[in-house]
């Protein structure tokens, strides 16, 4: 640990450019978690009457009505998108390269990036933005901000926002677990229902803005194959390696000057062909990075 903070520490002062590569590990980290304590106080009646065990597992359930599905969505979007992250994390990564040459690629549709203050045009999400909503007719390649009706809903439920203005169960736990049907979202477009932008099959819209972040993240990463960069992975897990994990590696290995530093709980390791050139910390990202100041 003492050997690869120190070489971290190193590559962070002296790297050309920077890539974060982050996944759902940083988040956690910054306490969204999705199981435990802050699961069960927004969702105990969703648990109780359908045995649901997590949020990640509640994101695939087929709830039985519109206004039940979007009792559960507009929660779990709430929660994980319009409040701060429990812990410093992101703010803590922003001070270790807000002076750098940097890029950020993430699946993280939780937008923690941006509310910490990340420049928006060093940012490209791969998977969505739980901000959104998008229609799944194919021929709407549109997406459409959903703050406010979210907020609509989770008045409607009966949450109740306490001196911060964070909407909290009240006292007695008397919400409900559906919205009016006034609030289901409409598509304005073609009139048909709305759904998270999310990833999840083959009508994941891609729109100009998400396109237009993809050129810049394939630019940057074009100009640092000549040079000196850190590849930065945090939390990036088996799920998706194809997006972040597998091209750091290829990265690596075509360029000799290329470092890659891989911090994640329990997920941290390389191949052997880019030992040489790799950092490999197994530990919490939040606790590693506040030792780097």
């Amino acid at each position: 640990m003492s050997s690869s903070f120190d070489r971290i520490k190193e590559e962070l002062a002296t790297a050309d450019a920077i890539v974060i590569g982050a996944g759902a590990g940083l988040s956690t980290s910054a306490g969204f978690t999705y199981s435990g304590p802050r699961f069960e106080q927004y969702f105990f009646d969703f648990i109780k009457a359908y045995r649901i065990p997590d949020m990640y597992s509640g994101g695939f359930y087929d709830f039985p009505t519109p206004e039940i599905y979007w009792a559960w969505w507009s929660r779990h979007i709430y929660i994980n998108r319009y409040i701060d992250a429990p812990k410093p994390v992101y703010e803590n990564l922003l001070k270790l390269v807000k002076d750098k040459n940097y890029f950020v690629i993430t699946t993280n549709v939780d937008h923690q990036f941006q509310r910490s203050g990340f420049d928006k045009q060093r940012l490209f999400y791969t998977q969505g933005d739980y901000g959104q909503f998008q229609s799944p007719n194919p021929k709407v390649k549109k997406v459409y901000e959903n703050e406010e009706i979210i907020m609509q809903m989770m008045k409607a439920q009966g949450f109740v926002r306490d001196e911060n203005g964070v909407f909290q169960v009240p006292p007695n736990r008397r919400i409900t677990m559906r919205i009016p049907a006034r609030l289901v979202p409409v598509c304005p477009d073609d009139g048909g229902p709305l759904v998270p932008h999310l990833r999840s099959d083959g009508t994941f819209v891609e729109d100009e803005g998400w396109n237009k972040a993809s050129e810049r993240y394939s630019a940057f990463i074009d100009s640092c194959m000549q040079s000196h960069v850190l590849l930065l992975e945090l939390g990036v897990g088996g799920n998706t390696p194809g997006i972040i994990k597998y091209p750091f590696w290829k990265v690596v290995a075509a360029n000799p000057k290329a470092v890659y530093a891989c911090i994640n709980h329990n997920e941290a390791y390389c191949p052997k062909q880019i030992e040489n050139q790799s950092i490999c910390v197994d530990s919490d990202i939040g606790d590693f990075l506040e030792k780097l100041f």
